[in-house]
This record gives structure tokens, C-alpha cells and sequence, in this order.
């Protein structure tokens, strides 16, 4: 017997909650974790085996009658949710104790969002023929050992990034508090406005991501092209990540972030101009996805910067709670994306499987295109009028790897107080 959905919506709900607050203390904890492993590294090996075994544990389907399977589904939900934060917050955060060098870290995040798309990939297209193969036509017990194959393959990589990864980078200081960690972060002015972007550039991703499928069935009118805008989306980003190490050489971060983003925008423009016309909105995409693939590896590298700048103006390393905030802030921005689509399509008079009304198909189109060119427009002049660190960035590094902090008794940085 299957669950109600809307038990369902409410464990993703409940466990949506609770998975934000664990995501900002587990930051706290890695900022408060000093081992010869380094800070984070050792919760990959904590955090291994019982996340591969809660992989497996979630796709079990106990005989114990619905009110039983809605207590397992929520509880087995919970911890793997939370054993996912255990995992990849460290992973997240680690970059800024692998390497100093802004350049390095370009290249590692790059390399990060290649093998993580390609993940991901792989499992999105392995998933069903397993499904079949090892249910031989059982698809609950297709999934349960579909999910044993990944969650030993999960294990298996923690354990060797475990082995492998060096956190090169130690630090020494006092025992990070909530107080102490707020001191940190409102200090951190190049960090607040890399915060605040969060809400602009994922919100717009979101955005077309949760409209796609009613884009293209409904305002297009041509659901076979979904597939391939979905690989499209899918495959192309790769493609635009690969270039960011050598943009990223040759210009500033902030700058690669902006030519990024335009082109991004050159792609959601052609979608627009090309109305339901297939050839120019697959073009559309590609130029869209080309640019978002650039735009997100350029911002997991540029996300371990304002880390340097915190430790250099108040001598306290955020790592980790910064890291878990900003994973916090990416998803306040999808449930926000999420509930604001839901209102606009439902205000518009949307009908599923229905014909739509010339005000559905507007919002439509509003939520796949129109919001997201606004939200990027907007995060371009956010980004380019006030993140201004990458003009000292290389100064800053210096003064660390020197053992000197920013003066006490002065502003840090020129102009600092307006924009860095």
C-alpha cells in the first residue's frame, strides 16, 4: 500500500526544517573540530558506512501497515537527510584548507561540479534499467536493491576522499560559539553580499527548473522536446564549466561571474524571441546551459574566498558555519522558487492536463523565463557594483601568508565601508 501523498508533502516539509537547522550546526561543529585529519575530512569517514546503509534503509518497505510505513519513511528520510549533511557540508567547506592559491581553487571546483554532474548523470540514466534488471518486474524491490548498488558506490568514494584528500591548510583558534561565529560573519561584508546573491542566482535557477516540464508541455505544446531540453540542460553546463580555469586566468572572478551570467541571459533571450519555435529554443538552451555551467563552478570557487577575508579582518575562521549558511540560503531560495511558481500558476487559473488560459500560460512562461532574465539582471548589477574583493583578494592572501590582519584601528580596505 503506498503512502498518501500528502504524508509525503509533509515529511519532505518537516524534514526540509530540520535539515536547515542541522546544515548551520554542522558548520559549527567543523569549526569546532581539530584532529591530524584536518577539520573536515573526518566526518567523511564518520559519516560513510551509515550513509550508504540509510541509502539503502530509506528504499526498504517494511510490512507495517501505513501508519507504520509513514513513521519508517519519515524516520529512515530524517537520518539519511541528516547523515547527507554530515558528509557534505565537510566536503563543501574543505576547500579553503586544501589550498591557498584562488587559482587552485577555481580549478578544484571545477573539477568538483565535472565529476558531480557526471555522477549524477550517470545515476539518473542507470536508475531505471536497474530498476528492471534487478526487480525482474518488482519495482519495490527493483529500487531497494537499485539503492544497495549506489549506497555501496556512495560509501566507497567518501572512503577513498577520505584516503586521498589532504586538508594542506590548519588552523589554530579559539572555540568557535555561535556568538563568536556571528562576530565573524557581520564583519564579512564581502560574504554578505555573496550571501544575498545566493537568493538571485539560484532563485532564478530554480525558477526555470521547477517551470520546465510546464513550459514545454503546456506553452510550447511539444512534450518530446522535453527530454532533449532536459539533456540539453544536463549535458551542455559540462561544457561551459570546462572553460572557467581559463577565464578564470585571465580575469577576476567577479568578471568571469558576469560574462557567465550574460551569457546566460543571451540564451533565455533567444528562448524569448523564438516564441514556440524548436530549433531556436533548443539554441536558446544550449547558450542558457552553456553559461549556468560556467556561472556555477565559478561560484563554489569564489564562495572560499570570503573565508581568507574573515580570517584577515577578525582572525576567526568561518569555514565551516559559512559554508553550511550558504547551503542554507540555496535552499530557502528553492522552497521560495518552489511556493512562488505554485501561487503565480494557481492565481493565473492553471489546470493540469487542461487547455490553459492566456493568464496560466503567461505566469507560465514568466516562471521559465521571464522571472529568471529579472533575477539574473538583477544578481549582475548586484554582483558587479558591490563585490569588490577580488580587487584586494591577492593582497589579503599575502598579508596571511605574512601572519598580519587587518589594521584595528582603520577601515581594511579602501572603500570597504560602500562596496568590496
Amino acid at each position: 500500500m503506498e503512502l498518501p501523498a500528502y504524508y509525503v508533502g509533509i515529511m519532505f516539509l518537516v524534514t526540509r526544517l530540520v535539515d536547515g537547522v542541522a546544515d548551520v550546526l554542522m558548520g559549527l561543529v567543523i569549526d569546532n573540530t581539530t584532529t591530524r585529519w584536518g577539520r573536515c575530512r573526518p566526518y567523511l569517514l564518520i559519516g560513510a558506512v551509515p550513509f550508504g546503509l540509510l541509502c539503502v534503509l530509506a528504499f526498504y518497505v517494511p510490512d507495517f501497515g501505513t501508519t507504520g510505513k509513514l513513521i519508517y519513511a519519515f524516520l529512515t528520510y530524517l537520518c539519511l537527510s541528516f547523515l547527507y549533511t554530515i558528509v557534505n557540508i565537510p566536503f563543501c567547506a574543505m576547500l579553503p584548507f586544501i589550498t591557498n592559491d584562488s587559482r587552485e581553487r577555481t580549478t578544484l571546483s571545477t573539477v568538483r561540479i565535472l565529476l558531480g554532474s557526471l555522477g549524477s548523470t550517470i545515476v539518473a540514466v542507470a536508475t531505471l534499467p536497474l530498476v528492471n534488471t534487478l526487480g525482474k518486474g518488482n519495482q519495490t524491490q527493483g529500487f531497494f536493491y537499485t539503492a544497495i548498488v549506489f549506497g555501496v558506490i556512495a560509501t566507497f568514494f567518501l572512503l577513498i576522499s577520505f584516503r586521498n584528500v589532504e586538508e594542506k591548510i590548519s588552523i589554530t583558534q579559539e572555540r568557535m560559539t555561535l556568538k563568536r561565529a556571528w562576530t565573524g560573519l557581520k564583519s564579512n561584508q564581502p560574504w554578505f553580499v555573496f550571501a544575498l546573491n545566493i537568493f538571485l542566482m539560484w532563485g532564478a535557477f530554480f525558477f526555470q527548473t521547477g517551470a520546465l516540464v510546464y513550459f514545454l508541455h503546456y506553452y510550447v505544446g511539444n512534450v518530446e522536446l522535453t527530454a532533449i531540453i532536459a539533456g540539453i540542460s544536463t549535458f551542455v553546463p559540462l561544457l561551459g564549466t570546462l572553460t572557467v580555469p581559463a577565464l578564470a586566468s585571465r580575469m577576476k572572478k567577479r568578471h568571469v561571474y558576469l560574462v557567465a551570467s550574460s551569457i546566460n541571459l543571451i540564451g533565455m533571450a533567444v528562448m524569448i524571441v523564438s516564441g514556440v519555435q524548436t530549433l531556436g529554443l533548443m539554441i536558446g538552451a544550449v547558450i542558457l546551459s552553456l553559461g549556468a555551467g560556467q556561472r556555477t563552478a565559478i561560484y563554489f570557487s569564489m564562495q572560499a574566498d570570503p573565508v581568507d577575508y574573515g580570517v584577515w579582518k577578525t582572525g576567526i575562521n568561518t569555514a565551516g558555519i559559512l559554508t553550511s549558511i550558504n547551503g542554507f540560503l540555496g535552499k530557502v531560495a528553492m522552497a521560495g522558487a518552489g511556493a512562488i511558481t505554485g501561487i503565480l500558476l494557481s492565481s493565473g487559473g492553471y489546470v493540469a492536463n487542461q487547455t490553459q488560459n492566456e493568464t496560466a500560460l503567461l505566469a507560465i512562461k514568466s516562471c521559465y523565463l521571464y522571472i529568471p532574465a529579472a533575477l539574473i539582471i538583477a544578481s549582475m548589477i548586484w554582483i558587479g557594483r558591490f563585490y569588490r574583493l577580488d580587487d584586494h583578494y591577492e593582497a589579503i592572501r599575502a598579508d596571511l601568508d605574512a601572519g598580519k590582519h587587518a589594521p584595528a584601528d582603520k577601515p581594511a580596505l579602501q572603500g570597504e565601508r560602500t562596496a568590496i
